[in-house]
């Protein structure tokens, strides 16, 4: 019986310290793991070298819906709904391999990685609480993040129609001026 507990807690380290390098924070570890807080605080310092970051996680459904978090966000949900429906997997281990699709997708097309993986879980507890759903584009044909209650016939996504200042960053700015 103390076998299978040590081994147990061995996966949930294991666990852990793979959702640290992915960067979980530490409310993210704290709901998907059974480990005290005083073994992940010392877990996150062994893995990123650093105290974990402080603060609130993110509690608006707002955030997915500007221009660039909802394009990654629909990108992200894209992957996990493959995931539920076709891998067999569910909960966190869906979130993980749909967020790692997601990371390699980004880095693959060179793009900026928006979406965190505590992001990525907490807009999945959103859909699993019924506060946003997808919407499909009435323009291209694609899924996107929208509000539950907003109403979705005639939507437009953010791709079909980019708002005018989509893409004109700072760091752009900073790229471009570098290039020239």
């Amino acid at each position: 019986m103390k076998n299978k507990s040590v081994v147990t807690e061995a996966r949930e380290i294991q666990l852990a310290a793979d959702l640290i390098r992915l960067g979980a924070r530490l409310q993210l570890l704290e709901a998907e793991t059974h480990l005290s807080r005083e073994r992940l605080l010392k877990l996150y310092k062994e893995v990123k070298g650093v105290s974990p970051p402080k603060g609130m996680l993110p509690f608006s459904t707002d955030w997915f819906l500007a221009w660039q978090p909802n394009v990654h966000a629909s990108l992200f949900m894209s992957f996990h709904r493959f995931m539920l429906d076709n891998t067999g997997l569910s909960g966190l281990d869906a979130v993980v391999k749909a967020y790692r699709l997601y990371l390699d997708h980004v880095e693959l097309h060179g793009m900026e990685c928006v979406l965190s993986l505590t992001r990525a879980w907490t807009l999945v507890r959103f859909f699993d609480a019924g506060m946003l759903q997808m919407a499909q584009c009435a323009g291209c044909g694609g899924h996107f993040v929208a509000h539950a209650l907003d109403l979705t016939q005639g939507y437009v996504c953010g791709l079909c129609h980019v708002p005018a200042r989509a893409g004109k960053t700072k760091r752009n700015a900073e790229a471009l001026a570098a290039a020239v």
